[in-house]
């Protein structure tokens, strides 16, 4: 018998449509690096968002994850803190604030015991509007002179503000007439709202004061009176990605991240 020519009549529509999404396939696989999974969510407070935003993009590039971040106070009831987002649920793999109030989330579930670790050292200062003359702090006397010449002051909702109002004034001595004329800010940074001129003094984390434009950054708080807040990561426990949570918080840590930490401020907890 004379054998007939081939003809692609005679596959059925269903052998093309399959050898063809194989061979769409095949292609869509050479050269694609595989996903390295799901995004990473991070929460983080004010005294290490300059360090962080600037450690974020070597994080990503090197592991292949997007992290996506949300940024509030360490504590306190304002809607965008960090205690806040977590008793609504939002999705959280890292976290990153004052250690005591880490440790406080840690108590109430929101934290995994045990994945705390210290990533910086963090001091008061003081700042003024870009241009005013800058008042002495340099010493507790000088600190109390310009606090009570000061027309307005800002602290902040978080760590260095709760110092503040809760203890630095009553070491001072000076609290009756000082704290009528200073305002807590909720939800900005303070040196946002001393270059506006809404304040003639603001006090903040230096490292969340140092990348503010309008302000003129002063100097820290007297060493006698200065307050030295630590702050640290820790682990979700809703996390959905814990083993990508501690791989970023060993990048946070690590020797290869301190001399980005401390260009902003902050005296980096480098691990051994």
């Amino acid at each position: 018998m004379k054998s007939q020519p081939f003809s692609l009549n005679r596959l059925t529509r269903r052998t093309v449509l399959l050898a063809a999404a194989a061979v769409l396939a095949g292609c869509g696989s050479l050269g694609s690096p595989p996903r390295a999974g799901g995004d990473l969510h991070v929460m983080t407070s004010g005294g290490f968002t300059a360090a962080y935003n600037d450690l974020r993009p070597g994080f990503e590039r090197s592991s292949g994850r997007t992290v996506k971040t949300a940024y509030g106070a360490s504590m306190g009831n304002a809607e965008d803190s960090i205690p806040s987002r977590l008793s609504r649920n939002e999705p959280a793999d890292v976290v990153i604030l004052a250690r005591p109030a880490l440790d406080a989330l840690v108590a109430q579930g929101k934290v995994v015991p045990g994945s705390q670790v210290d990533l910086v050292r963090s001091s008061i200062g003081f700042a003024v509007r870009k241009g005013a003359p800058k008042p002495d702090i340099s010493t507790v006397d000088a600190l109390k002179r310009t606090l009570l010449a000061a027309p307005s002051i800002a602290y902040s909702a978080s760590a260095s503000g709760t110092y503040y109002e809760t203890e630095l004034l009553k070491k001072l001595g000076i609290e009756d007439q000082v704290k009528p004329k200073s305002k807590r800010i909720l939800s900005e940074r303070v040196g946002t709202v001393v270059a506006r001129g809404d304040a003639a003094l603001g006090l903040q984390q230096v490292s969340e004061l140092l990348p503010i434009e309008g302000i003129d950054y002063i100097g820290p708080l007297p060493a006698e009176v200065q307050r030295v807040t630590v702050f640290s990561a820790g682990i979700a426990t809703a996390s959905k990605q814990p083993e990508a949570a501690r791989q970023l918080i060993r990048y946070l840590n690590s020797p290869e991240a301190a001399p980005t930490i401390a260009k902003t401020g902050l005296e980096p907890l480098t691990a051994r």
